[in-house]
């Protein structure tokens, strides 16, 4: 079986608007929280507690926007944050986000309404 293939945008079609859309989310911002220790992290750990459709289409969120890079390994999806092509495009931005941003506790979605 090969693995699955992801589509990232390249670093010129990363915008401005499409990063903060994707980042104003808390669930996403949490999960960025947690890709900004640099390493690679299986995406099931980002959210441990979330049904896998929600988690699926957070992570799809970010990778889209450009703020992510995800990569099939077996059957582990593993995802990492784009830290050079995001300092490059927004010096500072990431970093200023997480240090003025709430931290959210990433919980089952399904239950709340």
């Amino acid at each position: 079986m090969s693995p699955r293939s992801y589509v990232h945008p390249s670093s010129g079609e990363i915008s401005l608007a499409g990063v903060l859309s994707a980042l104003s989310d808390p669930t996403r911002l949490e999960m960025v929280r947690r890709l900004a220790d640099g390493a690679e992290h299986d995406s099931l750990t980002l959210a441990e507690e979330m049904p896998r459709s929600t988690l699926t289409y957070h992570t799809r969120m970010l990778r889209e926007a450009g703020v992510t890079w995800t990569r099939s390994e077996g059957r582990a999806c593993l995802i990492a944050l784009r830290t050079e092509d995001l300092e490059v495009l927004f010096p500072g931005l990431i970093a200023g986000i997480l240090a003025h941003a709430p931290v959210h506790q990433v919980a089952d979605e399904s239950s709340e309404s």
